[in-house]
């Protein structure tokens, strides 16, 4: 039931079981505002679940089926309906009554019989607050976005500028992110997971900006002292990025720390074995192996596609997670699609 012709008011449903009551609030409320009616507490809760839920609900508390007690309850545990401001309009009008009403989630307390004046006051006041504390989640809601959106910018950034150091186009971390992805889907990520992967896989080798250059460049196999300071950089690149609470850089840290670590314990830095290896660690580990066979790099030409997807295999529960590489071969054809389109010879992309 609808009283009220314009559509831009704001919407108040009136829950109460007595005619007069409704017919009273319906006069009261009608010039300013679109009102709804619910006579139990199931339509009303009905009407609050709805697709078009009101902006406030006045609500008795004695109504068949439901108390206005438990459709509160009901309302507030909900997180999409929360938000509502529910006022209570009841003859039970003890301290007890009041004082339980508000403990439950409701704004505010009208004890009947009515005062027209004061239900207008009351139920104005209410909207605003509520539109001013919808209005600052907004803006709270677009800050953190901006924020974040900013901060995946820098880690995406950063990440290339590292391996500009030994990629011209630095089309590696591309590569990186988006094999990363295919293999986390396969794997069975949800959206939010898959994309905490993508944007963190960036900054896997950030730890190369502190390797010198004459071994990044090297054209021929490194020695032992060389390797050892090569293998530094996954500890560098946790170093870099440091601990934070944040879950995005937390990510990151532990991509870039893991990601040369080995399923049979035999990796680096710190000789984890099978599932000590963080997931996203072992994702990671199996695109950037791929990566490096099918590219071409300062100590060595592209390994062509048959053979570097054979060598991938012979690694199956040696360094990588065999589950996970069953997903890499899966994926293998979606795989081999972002290999060519972001290769070396194409460029940087503009949309990273």
């Amino acid at each position: 039931m609808f009283i009220g012709q314009d559509m831009h008011r704001a919407t108040i449903l009136v829950a109460d079981d007595s005619p007069q009551n409704i017919e009273l609030l319906s006069r009261v409320l009608g010039q300013d505002y679109r009102v709804k009616v619910a006579t139990s507490g199931e339509k009303a809760l009905a009407m609050a679940y709805s697709d078009e839920p009101p902006d406030l609900i006045l609500l008795d508390i004695l109504m068949p089926d439901l108390s206005g007690h438990e459709v509160c309850r009901r309302i507030k545990a909900n997180p999409d309906r929360r938000g509502i401001p529910i006022i209570f309009v009841t003859a039970m009008n003890s301290v007890e009554d009041e004082s339980l009403g508000l403990a439950i989630g409701a704004v505010d307390y009208i004890a009947k019989p009515i005062s027209p004046a004061l239900v207008l006051a009351r139920v104005r006041t209410h909207l605003a607050l509520h539109d001013q504390a919808r209005e600052l989640e907004r803006q709270v809601a677009q800050r953190t976005a901006e924020l974040a959106a900013t901060r995946q910018q820098l880690i995406r950034r950063l990440g290339r500028a590292a391996e500009f150091k030994d990629n011209e186009s630095g089309n590696h971390v591309v590569r990186m992110s988006h094999l990363a992805r295919l293999i986390g889907q396969q794997a069975g990520l949800g959206p939010e997971a898959l994309q905490l992967l993508f944007q963190t896989t960036a900054m896997h080798d950030v730890g190369k900006i502190g390797v010198p250059d004459r071994i990044l460049l090297k054209s021929g196999p490194l020695d032992e002292a060389e390797w050892a300071l090569m293998r530094q950089h996954a500890q560098i690149g946790a170093d870099i990025i440091g601990r934070h609470d944040n879950e995005l850089l937390s990510t990151a840290r532990s991509i870039a720390l893991t990601h040369h670590e080995r399923w049979d314990g035999t990796g680096y830095p710190q000789g984890l074995k099978g599932e000590q290896i963080p997931l996203f660690g072992r994702i990671v580990a199996i695109a950037d192996v791929f990566d490096a066979l099918m590219t071409r790099r300062p100590y060595k030409a592209p390994i062509p596609t048959a053979e570097s997807l054979a060598l991938m295999a012979e690694q199956r529960g040696r360094h990588f997670d065999p589950t996970l590489l069953d997903c890499f071969f899966q994926q293998q054809f979606e795989i081999l699609k972002i290999m060519e389109l972001y290769s070396d010879d194409r460029g940087a992309p503009n949309d990273f």
